[in-house]
């Protein structure tokens, strides 16, 4: 594989283009030490994908021809969000990087009764931007086009009134009270794409807490509005492993059917 680089929409990406390459990713380039007609992967984490041939190597600019367009579809079949109440420590940089590696389509960092880690404010924007940028590294090593989106920390309560205005979206709560395998809770319809005879509508989300858990007020404030209570096992998952875990789960039983139905 060759090296590759998120642009963001700063480049047209078209055939026989010649451009500078933003500053992230020339500096990138030049560390590698790259000399001209070396070719590279670049990405604007929408979906688009290309290979550039470098053309000229300054001290700060980089210059490269888009040779050709790729046409690689990388993304789960189906959008799974997960809303997560931060985890302390460096332990949401490792799940955000996980996370986009396994396919998540979207990040709600929350602020929940239990959290350790509360940001607002400035200091919440700055570590959002720096969570993207994890997000934008881990597309680069896994080969993902589109950038899933980590947005802007909510506290639980306020974020959990809009997202359970969302229809289309089945919402689970990742639960160690009396709650339904995820298995039973995805039922027939797994099954089917699983089997190639049909294709997921709309997307998943997936609320989780943060260490210690959901308190029992939140939880039940979920439930009430219509969410599940989702187990993932007997045992006890910590705050940065269960939306993975469930998020893998999801990946396992949607992309291997997706696969399936695509050759039928």
């Amino acid at each position: 594989m060759l090296p590759r680089f998120h642009v963001g929409d700063t480049l047209p990406l078209q055939v026989g283009e010649v451009c500078e390459l933003p500053e992230g990713a020339a500096r990138h380039v030049q560390v590698l030490r790259m000399q001209p007609g070396g070719q590279i992967q670049l990405f604007d984490g929408l979906g688009r994908e290309c290979v550039a041939r470098v053309t000229e190597m300054g001290r700060k600019q980089v210059a490269v021809e888009i040779e050709s367009a790729l046409s690689v579809d990388r993304e789960l079949p189906i959008k799974v969000t997960l809303a997560m109440g931060m985890p302390a420590n460096d332990r949401m940089d490792a799940l955000i990087e996980k996370a986009t590696e396994l396919g998540v389509h979207a990040i709600q960092p929350l602020v929940c009764e239990r959290s350790v880690l509360r940001l607002d404010g400035e200091r919440a924007a700055k570590k959002v931007a720096h969570w993207q940028a994890v997000a934008i590294s881990a597309c680069e090593q896994s080969g993902r086009a589109v950038v899933p989106e980590v947005r802007g920390v909510q506290t639980l309560q306020n974020w959990l009134r809009v997202a359970t205005g969302d229809a289309e979206a089945r919402k689970g709560v990742l639960s160690l009270r009396d709650a339904v395998s995820l298995r039973q809770w995805l039922g027939a319809e797994a099954q089917a794409v699983s089997e190639g005879q049909a294709k997921v509508e709309g997307g998943f989300v997936f609320l989780s807490g943060p260490e210690g858990g959901l308190s029992a007020t939140e939880e039940q404030a979920a439930l009430d509005a219509g969410w599940t209570a989702i187990t993932l096992g007997a045992r006890v998952l910590r705050a940065d492993t269960a939306p993975l875990a469930a998020l893998s789960v999801m990946a396992s039983l949607y992309e291997t059917g997706y696969e399936a139905g695509s050759e039928a």
